[in-house]
């Protein structure tokens, strides 16, 4: 009775506060199905799939279909009909031949044990001659001995003159070290980066496994061992950063790398880059910023001019605004905004992926063509769809609420339409950045083990390790050996010709010495 005396008596009134409730109603209804969704997002990160699949059978759309039909009449119209030949003859089925285990692991050392026959099998049990050896009966086992450590002692002798004078002894100078005065050899520095950067153990762990050998040195060491690494091949990454912004593409994108606070107990939020360069120029390079601002790109590629393939973070925008970058986008990102809408509404968002998954079929059948080929075969093939595309999503647009999932992945793609479709004009431009996401990956899984850098310095120096370690895998170099070989030759290396110090002339010159070797052996 009090509600209802509460209310007004004016119908107008009345149908005004009725149309107010339902709009508060609507809005509360649509805040609701947001934050469900980002429920249903955080429960899928944290115990969902990781990979992005849809089944199949919701990628058949009418649009496409028709497109897709269109597209096979064309590319039938212009093929050549087939030759029939005579039916070959059918084979006479043959039986498999036994495959015999030739010798494995040819290039580890190998060590005989031969076991010796017992003393009463020596004697014949036909006549009670003594048996003779024919052969042996080989079988292999593979063991393993852990790493060792060896003391390399370096003696130099001092001499003195033989007559008595007052001379000063004179004493072999000894070669220099990759840190002066330092215990450290080159193996045990590149053992020691390998491990923690490549292998992801944290120093703590490597400290316990050492010490299982009968070498205890202590984490803080390790960790001066880690910044001399570092600063020993600071200058060889800078030439590799030089050579990388002559790149025609480059790819980039970043992740985050708790960084202890000075004089806290808590962390921050750092950032690590990744700067893919293309096929001409294959390193892969890291830097790191305390923030994520966009100051950070904008310095590390100040002079480069060419395509900078990226995701659509505002803070390369400056790169973009002279007009010498051009923005190339990434449909992998595009894609993800699709399939995340999907898991709220699978109608709508499946015929956006539909649309997504022809494009990569025309990538994979363009993959190994030739750049003005792929350049072509995309006008052809990918030109259609992408306009198909591009009409779907205006159409949607119209009768989609913007703050809704399948609306964010509509507004993504409608403002990145110009760099989404870039790459169909260059057959050099790959379709996405799927390359820079794979190089983040060893940092994800480092962090996971190293948990944070202890400063900002710290995580500088991991950037430079990695960007050899990157840079050796991309060019399929043993990144111990490079690294060996690299601080033992730093020291005394010219700077002027540190072009010779880079993996991919390390290992042209490491194949030339393998070649000169197998020709004297062959000759």
């Amino acid at each position: 009775m009090s509600t209802e005396a509460s209310l007004p008596s004016d119908p107008r009134v009345l149908k005004q506060l009725v149309l107010e409730l339902r709009e508060q109603l609507s809005k509360v209804l649509r805040e609701k199905k947001s934050l469900e969704f980002e429920i249903q997002k955080l429960a899928r990160q944290l115990f969902g799939r990781r990979s992005e699949r849809i089944d199949p059978n919701q990628l058949t759309i009418p649009e496409l279909a028709t497109l897709l039909q269109a597209l096979e009449e064309r590319q039938a119209s212009i093929e050549e009909s087939p030759i029939e030949e005579p039916a070959p003859a059918p084979e006479r089925r043959r039986r498999p031949k036994r495959r015999r285990r030739g010798p494995r692991f040819e290039d580890l050392p190998r060590e005989r044990i031969e076991h010796p026959l017992p003393e009463q099998d020596w004697l014949c049990s036909c006549c009670d001659q003594k048996r003779r050896i024919i052969r042996y009966e080989i079988s292999e086992q593979l063991e393993y001995r852990p790493s060792t450590f060896v003391v390399l002692e370096h003696a130099r002798p001092v001499a003195v003159c033989t007559r008595g004078c007052d001379d000063v002894p004179t004493i072999a100078p000894k070669p220099k070290q990759p840190i002066e005065k330092g215990l450290p050899g080159p193996g045990l520095l590149a053992h020691l980066a390998v491990s923690k950067y490549a292998d992801h153990l944290p120093l703590h762990r490597l400290e316990r496994i050492w010490r299982r050998q009968g070498v205890k040195i202590s984490r803080s060491t390790m960790a001066d061992w880690v910044g001399a690494i570092a600063g020993r091949a600071g200058p060889v990454v800078d030439h590799l950063r030089r050579d990388l912004l002559r790149s025609r593409v480059l790819a980039t994108d970043d992740t985050t790398v708790p960084v202890l606070e000075p004089r806290q107990n808590t962390t921050k939020k750092g950032r690590l880059w990744v700067y893919v360069g293309d096929d001409e120029h294959p390193w892969v390079l890291f830097d790191y910023t305390p923030t994520r601002e966009g100051r950070g790109p904008e310095d590390y590629l100040s002079g480069f001019e060419g395509f900078l393939q990226a995701d659509a973070y505002s803070g390369y925008d400056r790169l973009y605004a002279e007009g010498k970058v051009l923005e190339v986008g990434c449909w992998m990102h595009c894609r993800r905004y699709f399939y995340e809408a999907a898991q709220a509404d699978p109608a709508r968002p499946c015929e956006a992926l539909a649309f997504i998954r022809e494009l990569y079929r025309v990538e994979r059948e363009v993959k190994d063509a030739s750049i003005e080929k792929r350049r072509a075969q995309r006008e052809e093939h990918a030109r259609p769809i992408l306009v198909a595309f591009e009409t779907w999503i205006a159409r949607e647009l119209e009768s989609t609420l913007p703050k809704s999932p399948l609306g964010k992945a509509l507004g993504y793609a409608s403002r990145q339409w110009k760099a989404l479709t870039r790459y169909v004009e260059h057959g050099d431009l790959p379709i996405d950045n799927g390359r820079s996401e794979r190089e983040l990956r060893a940092v994800a899984i480092g962090r996971k083990n190293w948990t944070f850098a202890g400063s900002d310095v710290g995580a500088q120096r991991a950037a430079t390790i990695y960007s050899l370690l990157a840079s050796c895998r991309r060019q399929q170099v043993d990144s111990f050996a490079y690294l060996r070989d690299l601080l033992q030759r730093l020291p005394t290396h010219p700077a002027e010709r540190l072009g010779e110090l880079t993996p991919l002339a390390w290992k042209a010159e490491r194949d030339k010495k393998a070649e000169e070797v197998a020709l004297v052996a062959a000759g």
